[in-house]
């Protein structure tokens, strides 16, 4: 995170949320899905791969299981900690492997599901701090004061070369291989889980949102439409990528903080 983005005092925030996932305009089945426990401050955007039903049984179930481990560890997420908490990053990641064990172990029951996975982007709300785990190619936005700034890192072929200098961003952004992962939630027991924890400031907005979303509609599209329209932006968005020919399913949340009265 830029250092420009560290929040002053600490005051009451409340969030607000809205979230839509679409199978778009050329397949036939939503392999993406999503999570809105705004009781549990827990949110997730998944978007699953594998033939047969694998992807959808695997977006699915993958937040069945963070969402069932994240609220068995309430006593981890108490409020009033030290931030950022060691404790509550560790299980952040434990509650993305846990989904990943769950995945595999379906998998291996049944071999038409051989090699599913998903992508996993999870965030968590404790004392105003994000906690973020991700893996794959779904992201994490934050728009504040009009910009807008990607916290998480896409774990894609393309990014990899774009990140070793072979290609430039520009040049990413219409390969032919831009969808292909590096990591997935389910492909395997245990993955590599980033994280990210960022204190909120009131009028920030978070997007969370699968690659039919940032695949079509550009990251300044994406802030000016948020700034613009808030928890209304979903279904703009949302329809913004079908009309670029929603060639995938798209799923997006957008949170907006406030100060709490």
């Amino acid at each position: 995170m830029d250092s420009n983005l560290t929040a002053p005092k600490s005051v009451n925030l409340k969030i607000q949320s809205r979230g839509l996932t679409d199978v778009g305009r050329v397949r036939h089945a939503n392999q993406d899905a999503f999570s809105i426990e705004d009781r549990e401050n827990i949110y997730i955007v998944a978007d699953g791969m594998g033939g047969h039903a694998g992807g959808e049984i695997a977006s699915n179930l993958c937040i069945e299981q963070i969402v069932k481990n994240i609220k068995s560890q309430s006593h981890i997420f108490a409020s009033n900690s030290h931030h950022p908490n060691g404790q509550m990053i560790h299980s952040m990641i434990a509650s993305v492997n846990f989904a990943s064990t769950k995945i595999y172990e379906r998998a291996l029951e049944d071999p038409s599901l051989k090699g599913m996975g998903t992508t996993a982007t999870v965030g968590k709300i404790v004392d105003n701090f994000l906690y973020l785990a991700h893996v794959g190619d779904s992201r994490c936005y934050l728009v504040r004061c009009n910009l807008i700034y990607q916290l998480t890192n896409d774990h894609s072929l393309v990014f990899e070369q774009v990140k070793a200098g072979l290609i430039t961003q520009e040049e990413s952004e219409i390969h032919h291989l831009r969808n292909v992962i590096t990591r997935s939630v389910g492909y395997q027991e245990e993955e590599d889980v980033d994280t990210v924890v960022i204190e909120l400031e009131s009028d920030d907005y978070l997007v969370l949102c699968s690659d039919g979303l940032h695949g079509k509609v550009s990251d300044k599209e994406i802030s000016t439409t948020v700034s613009k329209s808030g928890l209304n932006a979903v279904q703009e968005l949302l329809q913004l990528a079908n009309e670029r020919g929603g060639e995938d399913n798209i799923t997006i949340v957008v949170l907006k903080v406030t100060e709490s009265l």
